[in-house]
């Protein structure tokens, strides 16, 4: 960033008449982690994407109510009979918060940053991918052109977010510019501090091209002790947080905690499971990862752990959509026919120690789980004894987050448990169970199938909601045979925020900060 702007941008932001964190007009919200950058093309964390929805904005936007696209910076937009070529028509309205217009030129320059292989963009590249080139056409037209259909397609270029030529093209490495710490966008909020391991600070856009927000600002709170947010909530510390099960039950149905805030329950599409890695002995045979999803017994770890706020799912759709098959039932906690099954499939305790074996080969596993996970921890705990009575060792092996991905991408692990997040529309299950992602992607248990492969390269061409719904339960339909995920929970999304703040109104994917308001303004 040049010096001078980089200056200027600094005047613009101190001229907000920002109010401190404790003004009832100001939204301070607890997050779990720091983001790495605030730029759109770079971010790989939640932490980072949720802060740069206030900041930046997407060609094209979901209605909360209908889930149906809308318009955003793109007032409208075409799509070809062969669904090759999409027009996007620009807003001539939209200035980027230093005031310079937003053209077709960000949106050509952002697409272009992302195909360069110099840019620490690949989780974004990956989308993009069958992208043949982008053009503008005008101004404020721009096209992009793929080179094979796919039905994402403009769900996948809606939802670029674009970023500032003029603040990007200077000839500095984008990776580490300065900009990606002060970021400039088109969005509701502009980016006014960020004080590292403390907290982040947005400010109103008073000059937002739509209704500016009636919220003056919004103050993001970092603090990675699970146990601190929820105290500092009730001590008026913050405004909105989301609290665990126990929290809930235990923690806000006293008078005073109800005097002052309200609460809210909804479903996030994902969920929680067990991967059994397919290339180990343990895992190759079918009917031993039958047997494993029949010894758990999910309704008491539902009742347990999560207090009952989830549902019990078998399949990766979400289970509040169309494309999720009801009638695929998940397998019975049912120790006995699991322990008939392990013997068929040749896991016996053929020397008496207690421990069944195989070839030779003792039952015993190394089981990984995110050690900073409270329901990963007491899930590991609660398999591990209903495994050890039918004569399977399961060795606990807490990690780090990111040690933990490391072993995933390195396949060194035998089994674990995590959780996917993913759409409420146009879920592509390629990347997780197509068997060309079996080294590289993200089929770490090594699911090989040529009949879930064909539906699935089927599913990426069909653009008939209906057909493609078939398509999806009948993969629902082979993972429920195969079982190389032991599907477990969508657990609920829990959520309390102080009764000062107005209109807030629960969808089925959540809130909309950027919708409210407060009492009094």
């Amino acid at each position: 960033m040049k010096r001078e702007f980089f200056l200027i941008f600094l005047l613009f932001v101190a001229s907000c008449d920002f109010k401190v964190a404790k003004d009832p007009f100001v939204l301070v919200e607890h997050m779990n982690a720091e983001p790495g950058v605030l730029n759109p093309i770079l971010s790989t964390d939640a932490y980072g994407a949720e802060i740069q929805s206030y900041i930046y904005e997407t060609l094209i936007d979901l209605d909360n109510e209908t889930l149906k696209f809308k318009p955003l910076l793109a007032e409208s937009w075409e799509e070809s009979s062969d669904h090759l070529q999409y027009i996007f028509y620009l807003r001539k309205d939209v200035k980027w918060h230093d005031g310079v217009p937003f053209t077709a030129e960000d949106v050509v320059f952002t697409f272009n940053k992302i195909q360069d292989p110099n840019v620490d963009a690949a989780v974004q590249r990956i989308s993009y991918r069958d992208v043949e080139k982008v053009e503008k056409l005008d101004d404020y037209t721009v096209r992009f052109t793929y080179r094979i259909p796919y039905f994402r397609s403009l769900l996948v270029l809606g939802a670029i977010q674009p970023i500032p030529k003029h603040i990007f093209d200077d000839g500095q490495n984008i990776n580490s510019h300065p900009a990606n710490r002060h970021p400039i966008g088109t969005g509701p909020f502009v980016f006014k501090e960020w004080k590292t391991k403390r907290d982040i600070t947005l400010a109103k856009n008073k000059a937002y091209w739509k209704t500016a927000p009636k919220i003056e600002g919004l103050v993001f709170r970092i603090i990675e002790d699970p146990t601190v947010p929820f105290q500092e909530l009730k001590k008026g510390n913050i405004d909105f947080s989301s609290i665990r099960p126990i929290q809930w039950e235990r923690g806000t149905k006293s008078g005073s905690f109800e005097e002052q805030f309200n609460k809210a329950e909804y479903f996030l599409p994902g969920y929680s499971y067990i991967g059994w890695n397919m290339k180990r002995k343990f895992f190759e045979d079918k009917r031993v990862r039958r047997a494993l999803s029949m010894i758990i017994n999910k309704e008491k770890i539902l009742e347990k752990i999560l207090f009952g706020h989830g549902v019990i799912v078998e399949g990766g759709q979400y289970f509040f959509g169309n494309d999720y098959d009801h009638k695929i039932r998940p397998y019975p906690y049912d120790p006995v026919k699991a322990s008939q099954l392990l013997e068929e499939a040749g896991w016996i305790d053929h020397d008496g120690d207690g421990i069944r074996d195989k070839d030779g080969v003792p039952f015993k596993f190394d089981f990984l789980y995110a050690a900073g996970s409270n329901f990963a921890g007491m899930l590991a705990s609660m398999l591990r004894e209903d495994l050890l009575k039918l004569g399977i060792v399961m060795e606990l092996r807490g990690l780090e987050f990111n040690a933990l991905i490391r072993a995933l991408d390195a396949r060194d692990f035998d089994a674990m448990t995590l959780g996917w997040s993913g759409g409420a529309i146009l879920n592509d299950p390629y990347q997780i169970w197509h068997s060309s992602q079996i080294k590289e992607g993200s089929n770490f248990v090594g699911f090989d199938n040529k009949d879930a492969d064909l539906i699935i390269e089927k599913i990426r061409t069909e653009f008939n909601d209906d057909k493609r719904s078939v398509l999806y339960k009948q993969l629902q339909g082979i993972l429920h045979e195969e079982q190389p995920y032991t599907f477990l929970f969508t657990a609920a999304s829990l959520i309390a925020y102080n009764k000062r703040f107005t209109n807030v109104k629960v969808y089925k994917l959540g809130v909309d900060v950027k919708e409210w308001g407060v009492a009094g303004e």
